[in-house]
C-alpha cells in the first residue's frame, strides 16, 4: 500500500510488454477514479502530495512506467512513447476503468494522448499539466544527450550523477527540497539506472506527437491545460497554443512555478484539479 506519508512505496505490478509495471491504488474503492501519470525523467512520486488531497473525494491509481522510478530497467527495453501509451491502455483494460479521469503530466501527457487517440482508451475528462504535445519539444541538452546517448553513457558515476542532479533542479523554478531532489535521481543511477536515463532520452522521438498533434481537434471529452508560468523546459506560449487546438479546453497558468508544477505550486494545482475533476 501507498504510504501517504514522507514514504512512496508502490506495491503492485502489472507485466507489460515492456516489462513490469509497479502501480498502486488508494482512496475509496467506490470513489470516482483519477489515474495519475508521470513524465520524464520522472516517476509516480512527483505526484504524491496532490494524490493525497484527491484521494479525500476519489479513488486514485498511480503507476511508475515501464523504465522509470521503480518499474523494471533494462537493455534494449522499449520505453518510448509509443509503448507507454500502448502499455498505459492496456493498464487500464488491467484496472477495469471504463473511463476514469485522467491526469498526465509532461511525457504523460503525450503518452495519455496516443493511448486515447490511437489505442481506444476512454477518459472521462483528461487534465494535462505542462504535456509534452506540441512540437518542437526538447530542450538543447535534451536533443544533445539523445544525439550522443551512447557518449554519455560513458560518463564516471561521479560526473553521471552532477549531470541529473542538474537537470532535474532545472524542472522547478523556486528550488526543490534537497531530499526531493535525491529521490527523483536516486533511479538514474548505478548500473541499471544510469543506462536507462539515457535511454529513454535516446527513444524521445517527436515523431510520436507529430502522429497525434493533427488529431486534437477531435477530443470530445472535456480537457484542462495547466501550465507553470515560469516553465523553462516548455515555455508556458505552448499552453495557449494547446488550447487553441483542443475544443473547449480550459487553461490555467500557476504563477511562480516551472515546469514540475507538482512540487512548486501542489496548493494551485491541486485546486485546479479539484475544481475540474467535481
Amino acid at each position: 500500500m501507498v504510504a501517504l506519508g514522507g514514504d512512496w512505496e508502490l506495491s503492485r505490478s502489472f507485466d507489460s510488454a515492456s516489462g513490469e509495471v509497479r502501480w498502486e491504488r488508494f482512496g475509496d474503492p467506490a470513489a470516482p477514479p483519477v489515474v495519475l501519470l508521470h513524465g520524464t525523467p520522472f516517476s509516480s512520486y512527483v505526484w504524491r502530495g496532490v494524490a493525497r488531497a484527491l484521494a479525500v473525494r476519489h479513488q486514485v491509481y498511480v503507476w511508475d512506467m515501464p523504465g522509470y522510478g521503480t518499474a523494471v530497467k533494462f537493455e534494449g527495453q522499449d520505453v518510448s512513447l509509443a509503448a507507454q501509451g500502448r502499455v498505459f491502455a492496456e493498464l487500464l483494460e488491467h484496472w477495469g476503468l471504463a473511463e476514469p479521469a485522467v491526469v498526465a503530466h509532461d511525457f504523460g501527457g503525450a503518452v495519455a494522448l496516443r493511448a486515447h487517440l490511437l489505442h481506444g482508451a476512454r477518459y472521462g475528462r483528461l487534465a494535462l499539466v505542462d504535456p509534452v504535445a506540441l512540437a518542437p519539444w526538447g530542450s538543447a541538452f535534451f536533443r544533445l544527450v539523445g544525439a550522443h546517448a551512447q557518449v554519455f553513457e560513458q560518463l564516471p558515476a561521479n560526473l553521471h550523477q552532477a549531470l541529473v542532479r542538474e537537470y532535474i533542479a532545472s524542472a522547478s523554478s523556486p528550488g526543490l527540497h534537497p531530499s526531493v531532489l535525491e529521490r527523483l535521481v536516486e533511479p538514474w543511477l548505478g548500473e541499471q539506472g544510469a543506462p536507462a536515463f539515457y535511454r529513454q532520452i535516446a527513444q524521445a522521438d517527436q515523431r510520436f506527437t507529430d502522429e497525434i498533434q493533427g488529431r486534437y481537434g477531435t477530443l470530445a471529452l472535456p480537457v484542462l491545460v495547466c501550465w507553470g508560468q515560469d516553465d523553462t523546459w516548455i515555455p508556458v506560449a505552448k499552453a495557449q497554443e494547446l488550447v487553441e487546438l483542443i475544443p473547449g479546453a480550459g487553461l490555467v497558468r500557476i504563477p511562480g512555478a516551472g515546469h514540475l508544477v507538482q512540487e512548486d505550486a501542489p496548493a494551485e494545482l491541486t485546486a485546479a484539479l479539484v475544481e475540474f475533476l467535481d
